[in-house]
C-alpha cells in the first residue's frame, strides 16, 4: 500500500495475497490506540448471529395466534389482543434499549445480553408446550374448553417479556454493531458497510422464509414442542456465534446519554433567544470545542435551524474552562453538538413518512391471506392447496433474488453511471420504494375486484369454513401484489435503516437502528385504527361493509384504493421533505435541494 492510504489514523486496507482477501490493521500516526477493523472476518460472526436469532424469534412469533388458540385455549379475540400488545411492545422496546447501548453498556454488551435473554424466552415458550402441567388440557368433544390457569398464564407471559428485552436490545443495535466493523474513512470501508447492509436483509428474508414454511410445518403437524424447541436451539447458537468473534470485534465504547445533549442544546439556544449572532468585531464568538474522545465525525455549519446556533454563542469569558470545555453545557454548547441536533431535527420528518409507508405493505401479510382463502389455491390440475398463508413467501423470494441482483450487478453499473457510492441515493431509494408500494396496493385492488366479479359470475369451487362462496379465480394472481411488496421493501427497507446508520451521529446509532422498527410500530397501530375506522363508517353505508368477513360482500378493492390515495399524499409530503433535506456529509452550508440531495 502507499502512503498515501496510511494518512488516515484509522484506515483499514484491504489487499489480495495468494488469491485471498486480506485485511490489514488500522495505522495511526499519533497516540491514538490503533485500531483493528474485523471487516469482513467478522462478518460470518455478525450475520451468523442475526440469522440465527431471527431464525429463532421468527420461529417461535410467526404461529403463536393458533398456539394460544388451539394449546392455551384461548378465544381469538383474547388471543390477537394479546398478540397485538405483544408485537407493539417488542417494536417500540428498541428505544429503550438504544438509549441503553449508547449511555451505559455500549453495542456490544447489549446485544450479549439481549441474545441471551431471547434464548431464554424461547426456552420458556417451548416448556409451556413440552410440560403438560405448563398449559391447559386438551378440549374434549362435547365440553367447554379449560383455559389458562393464573400460574399457566404467569409463565407464558414471562416468556413474552423475555422476548421483549431481547428484542429491546438486539434491534437497535445489531446494524450499527456489524458496521462498526470497518472503516468508515476508507473506500473498501465504505463499500463494505453498504454491502453489509444488503446482505444483513438477504439473510433476514432467507431466516423469515425457512421460519413460515419448515418451523411453521413442524409446529403445525409434528409438534408444538419440537417446534418451539427447534427456535431455542437455533438461538443458542446465535449466541454462540456471536460470543466466539469477541476477540475480532471492534467495541465501540459508549459516550454518555446523546438525548441529554440534544436537551442541552435545546435549554442554552432558548436561554440565549434574545441575543444577536456575532459579527466580526464582536466580543461575542461561538464555542467551537471537540472532545478529544469524540467519535463523532466533525460537521460543517449549516444554515438550517438558526436560531439554535444561539447555543454556542459565548458571552462570557468565564463560561470557558481551561482545558476549552463549557463550564455549564446547558449555558454554552458547542457548534458541533447544535449541528448532531440538527442532523437529529432534519431526519425526523424523513423518518415520519416511513409510517404511511408501511400500511401498505402491512395489508399484504393480512389480507392477502383473506384474499387467498377466498381462491383456488389448488397447485396445477392436483388436488394440493397451498396454504393460504404461504403465498406471502413470494415477497420474500423477489427480495431473495432481488438483493444480490441489485448488489452485484445494478449497483456497480449505476456507480458507473452516476459517479455516486451506491449508485443512487439513499433518499432516492426510498422514493422508489414508495412509489413501488402504491403500485402495489393499486394492483391488489384491480385483483380483489376481478376476483370478486369472478365470484359473483362464475360457478364457486365451494366454501369456507364461515360459508363464504370461493372464487374460481387462481390464487397466482396473488404473485403481481406480493412480488411488488418485495421489491418496494428491497428499496426502500434496506435504504431506510442505512439512511437512519448513516445520517444519525455517530453515537447516536443504537437509536438510529430502533428508529425503523419504533416507525413500523406506529404503522402497526395506525393500520388497525385505519382498519376500525373504516368498517365502522362503511357498515351503514349504500356499498356496505368494506371489510366483512366474506370478501364477496365486501369492497376490499376500495379498501386497498383509500389506502393508495394515502400512499400518494404521502409521497408527495416525503418529496418536500427529501427537498429541504441537507445530506450530514454534505461540504457547503446551504440546504440541498431534490436535484442535488434527494
Amino acid at each position: 500500500m502507499g502512503d498515501e492510504e496510511k494518512q488516515t489514523p484509522t484506515s483499514l486496507e484491504i489487499s489480495m495475497e495468494n488469491g485471498n482477501l486480506k485485511e490489514e490493521k488500522a495505522s495511526s500516526n499519533d497516540d491514538q490506540p490503533e485500531i483493528k477493523y474485523g471487516g469482513i472476518k467478522a462478518m460470518p460472526f455478525i450475520i451468523g448471529n442475526e440469522t440465527f436469532e431471527k431464525l429463532g424469534t421468527v420461529g417461535s412469533s410467526t404461529n403463536l395466534a393458533v398456539y394460544l388458540t388451539t394449546v392455551f385455549n384461548m378465544k381469538s379475540v383474547t388471543a390477537t389482543t394479546l398478540l397485538n400488545v405483544f408485537n407493539g411492545t417488542t417494536n417500540l422496546a428498541p428505544l429503550i434499549g438504544a438509549y441503553l447501548s449508547d449511555t451505559y453498556f455500549g453495542r456490544y454488551k447489549t446485544l450479549g445480553f439481549a441474545s441471551v435473554f431471547s434464548f431464554l424466552g424461547m426456552v420458556v415458550l417451548m416448556l409451556t408446550a413440552a410440560i403438560a402441567t405448563m398449559h391447559p388440557p386438551k378440549c374434549a368433544p362435547g365440553v367447554a374448553c379449560v383455559g389458562p390457569t393464573t400460574w399457566q398464564l404467569a409463565f407464558l407471559l414471562s416468556g413474552f417479556a423475555f422476548l421483549v428485552i431481547g428484542a429491546g436490545g438486539i434491534r437497535p443495535c445489531n446494524l450499527a454493531f456489524g458496521a462498526d466493523q470497518f472503516n468508515p474513512n476508507t473506500e473498501s470501508g465504505k463499500r463494505g458497510i453498504t454491502s453489509f447492509f444488503n446482505w444483513y436483509y438477504f439473510t433476514f428474508t432467507f431466516a423469515v422464509m425457512v421460519s413460515v414454511t419448515v418451523i411453521v410445518y413442524v409446529q403445525s403437524n409434528v409438534s408444538w414442542a419440537l417446534g418451539l424447541g427447534i427456535p431455542a436451539f437455533l438461538m443458542l447458537l446465535s449466541c454462540v456465534m456471536f460470543f466466539v468473534g469477541t476477540r475480532i470485534y471492534v467495541v465501540v465504547k459508549p459516550q454518555g446519554s446523546p438525548i441529554t445533549t440534544v436537551a442541552q442544546v435545546i435549554v442554552a439556544a432558548t436561554k440565549k433567544r434574545g441575543l444577536e449572532f456575532p459579527d466580526d468585531n464582536s466580543a461575542m464568538s461561538l464555542f467551537n470545542h471537540i472532545p478529544a474522545k469524540s467519535i463523532n465525525a466533525k460537521l460543517p455549519s449549516t444554515e438550517q435551524f438558526r436560531c439554535l446556533d444561539k447555543a454556542a454563542v459565548i458571552t462570557d469569558e468565564n463560561e470557558v474552562n481551561l482545558d476549552g470545555s463549557a463550564n455549564n453545557p446547558w449555558k454554552l454548547c458547542s457548534i458541533q453538538q447544535v449541528e448532531e441536533v440538527k442532523c437529529l431535527l432534519r431526519i425526523i420528518p424523513i423518518w415520519s413518512t416511513s409510517i404511511l409507508y408501511h400500511i401498505p405493505l402491512l395489508q399484504q401479510q393480512t389480507y392477502a391471506v383473506f384474499q387467498a382463502l377466498q381462491m383456488d389455491r389448488r397447485l396445477g390440475s392436483s388436488s394440493f392447496k397451498v396454504p393460504a398463508a404461504t403465498y406471502i413467501i413470494f415477497t420474500m423470494l423477489t427480495l431473495t433474488i432481488w438483493i444480490p441482483l441489485y448488489d452485484r450487478i445494478i449497483v456497480p453499473f449505476l456507480q458507473k453511471l452516476t459517479g455516486k457510492d451506491g449508485g443512487i441515493t439513499l433518499l432516492q431509494r426510498m422514493g422508489i420504494g414508495m412509489i413501488l408500494a402504491i403500485i402495489c396496493t393499486v394492483v391488489s385492488g384491480l385483483v380483489e375486484e376481478n376476483r370478486r366479479h369472478v365470484a359473483l359470475t362464475r360457478p364457486t369451487l365451494g366454501f369456507t369454513n364461515k360459508g363464504a362462496a370461493i372464487s374460481s379465480l387462481s390464487g397466482m394472481w396473488l404473485v403481481p401484489q406480493l412480488a411488488l411488496s418485495g421489491l418496494s421493501e428491497g428499496f426502500n427497507y434496506i435504504a431506510q435503516i442505512e439512511f437512519y446508520y448513516k445520517q444519525f451521529p455517530e453515537n447516536m446509532r443504537s437509536i438510529a437502528g430502533s428508529a425503523f422498527f419504533a416507525g413500523g410500530a406506529l404503522a402497526n397501530y395506525l393500520s388497525g385504527f385505519l382498519v376500525s375506522i373504516v368498517h365502522q363508517i362503511t357498515s351503514g353505508s349504500k356499498t356496505g361493509d368494506w371489510l366483512d368477513d366474506d370478501l364477496n360482500k365486501a369492497r376490499l378493492d376500495y379498501f386497498y384504493y383509500l389506502i393508495a390515495g394515502l400512499g400518494i399524499l404521502n409521497f408527495g409530503y416525503f418529496l418536500l421533505c427529501a427537498r429541504w433535506y441537507r445530506y450530514k456529509d454534505a461540504d457547503d452550508s446551504s440546504v440541498r435541494t431534490a436535484t442535488k440531495g434527494i
